[in-house]
């Protein structure tokens, strides 16, 4: 592969390292991260051509499902794409405005994951704890609402980044040592100061993931205390069975997402390449997941999938 020079023509742009340290191995990484993003595509493009052909499953359950497997196409679509370009063709550049819009789209997309968990667990709470009311409390009108309103906070939270961003002064130095443009890494290479730019994105981190884990706590203990309110101890794993996928979804994605966060801010001793491939995981490994666990713990979507596999 030819020599790339890292020396940018143009000042309006930043050049992606890639992952640092690693430089001649990125042909050897790209292979998991095609498949993993393959094999998330293929998974989360399968629930919705599914869901969106079958009638009977136009239900609350599953358009949530749905609205989870839009967030994480476009949470890996906004990463591996530029990565691969960067792995295979050594295409590194990218705008200022190119780079401050993927920070924005990346951002946005993870609130609005995080939003759709919580509405997830409410769904649940409703099931086991109202199931006579569940079809009038959880419309398919209230669940688009519910979305629309996640999508306006996602959108109000992380529109102050990219702002942010494109106020701060870059010299010389304009080398991003990772595979995509994330807010403090970008901050980080800037020559003026970005306090602001940290606090601000430590607090959205800890306001928004704090406030929907704690929404979704509540929801889950007045679930277990439904739960053991039952007579029966036979149907109390049938209750909590109906559960397993979303907290599988939330264990892989929030540790991820905070494990990522917090070694970025406070990993001092961390080298930078473990740094990356941590950034990384957490857009590449939950979409790719996310679409096995509930095929696997969800029979009735697995008999849809064998109807249409058997046709083709």
């Amino acid at each position: 592969m030819a020599t790339f020079n890292l020396t940018p023509a143009d000042p309006s742009t930043f050049i992606l390292i890639g992952i640092p340290g690693l430089e001649a191995a990125h042909i050897w990484v790209s292979i998991p991260f095609s498949v993993f993003y393959i094999m998330g595509l293929l998974g989360n493009f399968m629930f919705l051509f599914v869901v969106g052909k079958e009638q009977t499953l136009h239900k609350p359950m599953y358009l949530l499902i749905c609205m989870l497997a839009l967030t994480d196409i476009g949470m890996s679509t906004c990463v591996v794409p530029k990565a691969l370009c960067i792995f295979w063709f050594n295409l590194r550049d990218i705008t200022l405005v190119g780079c401050f819009t993927q920070t924005f789209f990346l951002y946005m997309v993870s609130i609005m994951y995080s939003a759709v968990l919580v509405m997830m667990a409410f769904d649940r709470y409703v099931a086991i704890c109202n199931p006579l009311r569940y079809t009038t409390i959880l419309t398919n009108a209230r669940i688009a609402k519910l979305g629309f309103v996640g999508l306006m906070r996602a959108v109000l939270f992380i529109l102050p980044e990219p702002v942010l961003l494109s106020r701060l002064p870059f010299c010389a130095n304009q080398m991003i040592p990772n595979t995509y443009c994330d807010h403090i890494t970008v901050a980080k290479i800037s020559c003026g100061d970005i306090t602001f730019n940290k606090i601000y994105g430590l607090l959205i981190a800890f306001v928004v993931i704090g406030f929907d884990l704690t929404l979704i706590a509540l929801s889950y203990s007045l679930i277990i205390r439904a739960v053991l309110r039952i007579s029966s101890k036979k149907a109390h794993p049938k209750a909590l069975n109906t559960c397993t996928a979303h907290i599988c979804v939330i264990l892989i994605s929030y540790s991820s997402c905070l494990f990522s966060s917090l070694t970025q801010r406070f990993g001092q001793g961390i080298t930078l390449h473990v740094h990356v491939i941590l950034a990384n995981v957490y857009v590449i490994i939950p979409p790719m997941l996310n679409p096995i666990i509930y095929g696997v713990k969800i029979k009735e979507f697995r008999d849809k999938v064998s109807k249409y596999t058997c046709r083709i």
